[in-house]
Formats: C-alpha cells, structure tokens, sequence
C-alpha cells in the first residue's frame, strides 16, 4: 500500500492520505507530514529565522518521549526536517514549538477546533480500514440542533446520532456523551469519531441500536480555576431542563433511567461520576472514562453507601488508556476502581489500548469495551 503525502480529502475511506503523484496540498507551503510505505512520518516546516523546532502534542506518547519535545534538523533552504516512527496505524495530534511559540503545522490541511486553540491531526492508515474509519456499511446520522437555555442565558448546540434505519414506531436508548475540559461536542464525531465507531459495531453485530445525543457540557470558561468543579450543578440543570426534554420530545426514546447512559472523558467523566452518580432517577449506566478522583470515597459517599445502588446500576464502566495508567491520571481511576470495589459495587474496569491521556484511548474505549456492553451486560 502506498502512503505517500498529505490527506487529499477527497473520500472519507481509509486512506485519504494517498497521493502517488506526491502532490502537495492546495494552498500548503510544503508536503508536511509525509507518510511513508514504512509508517514513518516526516514534518517540514518553511522558517529560515528561526532558532529552534520542536515537535509536540499527543504524538509523543506513541513515540515514547512522554512530554520531551523532539527537535527538528535545519536544512539549508530554511526548511526545518524531523522524520519519526514507526507509528502504529492511528490518529495522532500535534503541534510545532517554534522558538517557545506553539502553532499547527501550516502544510496539514486536518486540524482539530475545540474551545481552545487548534491542533493539527495526524493519520497513519493500515492495510485495510480500522474500526473507526468510515468503512462501506450502513450509517447513521448525525443532527445538529440548536436551542435557547434559560441556564446558561443563550443559545447552545446538541448533535444526536440516530442509528441506521432508524424508526420512529420503535423506542431507543440514548447515550449521553460529554467532552473534556475544552472540548466541543463536534470533537466526539471528528475526533472521536463515536458516529463512525457505532456504525461498524452496529454492522459488526456488536452493538444495540442507540442513540448517542452530544450537549456541551462547558457551560464554565475553560480559564476559570475551578471550571469543572463550578460546571456540575449548572451543567446538571442544564441536563434536567433542556438537554433530556429536547432529545426525548424530538426522537423515540426509553423515557426513564434504564434507557439512558452518561458517559465522558476526562472532565466528561467526572460529569458523569458527580452528576450521573446523583441522578440514578435519570440514569442507570455509565461510563467513567480517564477520570475518577482519588478522595472518591468520601466525594461520591452518597453513591457507595446507597445500599440499593446495585439494583439502580445496570452497568458502570471505568477504562483509561495504558500510557496514562501510571501518572495522577491513572491514580484518580485506580482510586474509583477500589473504592467501587470496598463497597461491593459491581462494575468493569479496564485498562486497554497505546494511548495516553488523548483520543487515542477514548476511541479504544468506545469500541472494544463499553459501546458493545451497552444494555447488553446483564
């Protein structure tokens, strides 16, 4: 398989990247990053003033350099060279530093836009689709609604995915799937890609049909001090008073707390523990993903002594990914994981995939262990 180039944007199959003839991208000053047959990957960056490149971002987990920036070699065009891997087939994200200042690469035509500045993606392709590609099966949809919150005092957008053949005569559950601390809930799908991942395990037999129904949950700036702690009972309300209705009046939903899940990542999982623990009126399943706390026997008490939460329960997922096991990130979960099990909680741990503390992992997540178990773990 060829791999040569930068994403062509042409289809959305598994290999956007391949450019036989070496085309660079419209508008792009170099062919940056370049992916080779090997799954190698050169950068190239045009600035002949500067003193120093650097290579940051998520990549460098996969690389395993931790939180090393890797420098570049200058050439004497001024065009700046750094060429990494073997990567293992993923999506990657990146930075360039360039002399202590953090831009994307200006040759990469995929970007990623969140509520905090952008970063460039990276694409290595196996030899056939993975299993959060857009692959030649039946796909869903995605809605983006927008509504008016008397929470938050403006207008505020929610994307709902409805499954292949989706029937209105027919009830379904939804899961409610929630970001991190400056996410977007666009991030889910492109991402994330949790539409394309539910799609695959839908025709792969994996899956029920379900909803996946996306709000945003930062309703506190991203630069406040205690913006997740500050976002639980805002976002909360915002969840009772807008989000649920709007969905359940909209589509054909199971209106009580066995038809739906909470679910997120990082911030979006300490949601779900602070919010979702709490609201077992609203919700019966769960999914705590990279997150957790490590005072959770006495921050979610209310939870572990609730003596019926078992029965309330139906499932509770914890994962995080195997690079963020071992640092504070890892412990918050451990510490969840223990103090569900010194209260005979039933629930799944897991620890799976080559990523970190990015969307490496909750992509794992989503499609080897808690999507499928979804009102299916009985």
């Amino acid at each position: 398989m060829s791999a040569k180039g930068q994403q062509a944007n042409v289809n959305l199959d598994y290999n956007p990247q391949k450019d036989t003839e070496g085309l660079i991208p419209f508008s792009a000053p170099l062919n940056s990053p370049e992916v080779h047959d090997d799954h190698t990957v050169t950068f190239r960056l045009k600035a002949p003033e500067a003193k120093e490149v650097k290579l940051t971002g998520a990549l460098r987990t996969a690389l395993g350099k931790g939180r090393e920036q890797i420098p570049f070699n200058k050439g004497d065009d001024g065009i700046w060279i750094l060429t990494v891997g073997p990567l293992e087939p993923d999506m990657y994200a990146y930075h360039f530093n360039v002399d202590g200042m953090q831009i994307c690469d200006p040759s990469n035509t995929v970007a990623a836009f969140t509520a905090m500045p952008p970063y460039s993606q990276l694409v290595v392709h196996g030899d056939s689709p993975a299993y959060y590609d857009a692959r030649n099966v039946p796909h869903g949809n995605v809605t983006r609604h927008i509504y008016h919150s008397n929470v938050t005092k403006g207008e505020r957008e929610l994307y709902v995915y409805t499954p292949p053949g989706y029937d209105p005569d027919k009830k379904y559950p939804v899961l409610y799937l929630v970001g991190g601390s400056g996410e977007l809930p666009s991030n889910w799908i492109y991402d994330g890609r949790a539409n394309l991942i539910l799609d695959n395990l839908l025709a792969e037999g994996k899956a029920v049909p379900m909803l996946i129904a996306i709000p945003n949950n930062q309703v506190i700036h991203r630069n406040h001090p205690k913006h997740v702690e500050l976002t639980f009972d805002i976002f909360e309300k915002e969840l009772r008073n807008h989000v649920i209705p709007l969905v359940d009046k909209s589509y054909s939903t199971i209106e009580s707390s066995k038809g739906r899940a909470i679910s997120g990542l990082s911030m979006g999982g300490r949601h779900t523990m602070f919010i979702g623990f709490r609201s077992l009126d609203l919700f019966a399943s769960f999914g705590v993903l990279s997150a957790g706390d490590t005072n959770a026997e006495t921050s979610i008490a209310y939870f572990l002594n609730d003596p019926k939460v078992n029965d309330k329960v139906e499932y509770l997922f914890i994962g995080q990914g195997a690079e963020e096991a071992n640092g504070f990130m890892g412990a918050r979960c451990v510490a969840l994981h223990e103090a569900l099990n010194n209260h005979n909680i039933k629930h799944e741990y897991y620890v799976g995939g080559l990523g970190g503390h990015d969307w490496s992992t909750w992509r794992h997540l989503l499609y080897y262990r808690f999507l499928p178990n979804l009102w299916r773990n009985k």
